[in-house]
């Protein structure tokens, strides 16, 4: 049985080099500028089912230690039921939610990217969420598509 420790180890290790390999990401490029753009994520998120809990501001922190930087967010995003099941049955997931999604403006464009939950599957096999990770899934593919479908 693996332990908490080498999971969350294993996991660290795994998002390091999961930006390079295209099947572990989720990513659109939108033809949009970012204010829009991130005004539309936005309410795509609520509009799936999720609540925003939180946008932290990326660029500032780059900015203020000498880079010139594009806008560069963070989106927090999480099903209060779904938060609720993984505090209660499935401790070991909590450094892991609520998902996030990247955003960052690209010239007149804006990427949005974030790590596939499928790849949760090889870190909890065990645990019986192989169906939430699927649907989390289609969540993000889905509020991806709204976005790019809205713009």
């Amino acid at each position: 049985m693996i332990t908490r420790m080498y999971k969350l180890v294993l996991i660290a290790l795994l998002l390091i080099p999961s930006f390079a390999q295209a099947d572990d990401l989720i990513m659109r490029r939108i033809a949009v500028d970012f204010p829009e753009t991130m005004t539309t994520l936005q309410a795509s998120v609520i509009a799936q089912g999720y609540r925003v809990s939180r946008v932290q501001r990326v660029d500032i922190g780059l900015t203020s230690s000498g880079y010139d930087t594009a806008e560069y967010r963070l989106v927090f995003m999480a099903r209060p039921d779904q938060m609720d099941l993984i505090e209660t049955k499935h401790p070991d997931l909590i450094p892991f939610v609520p998902l996030k999604i990247t955003i960052f403006a690209e010239g007149n464009e804006t990427i949005l990217v974030t790590l596939n939950p499928l790849k949760f599957n090889e870190f909890f096999p065990d645990e019986g969420l192989g169906d939430l990770f699927a649907q989390w899934e289609k969540d993000i593919v889905e509020i991806f598509d709204r976005v790019q479908s809205e713009q």
